[in-house]
């Protein structure tokens, strides 16, 4: 159930900030489908990419997670 709250932030995240998914898998230095299953919750990113996702959003890590 986790990983569904995560998806939902990113996604509520990259939609706030009016960022197309290229553009933060770019800077994140994924590729874009990946980061598109993070979204979906189709896959799990490691814990030092939901670090960096904070970190590029300006976000706790309980934002994304909580």
């Amino acid at each position: 159930m986790a990983i569904l709250l995560l998806a939902q932030h990113l996604k509520a995240l990259r939609d706030f900030h009016n960022y197309t998914q290229e553009y933060v898998s770019s800077k994140l230095n994924i590729e874009r489908p990946t980061y598109s299953n993070y979204e979906l919750g189709k896959r799990t990113p490691t814990l030092e990419l939901i670090v960096a996702f904070a970190d590029f959003y300006n976000v706790t890590l309980d934002d994304l997670l909580i």
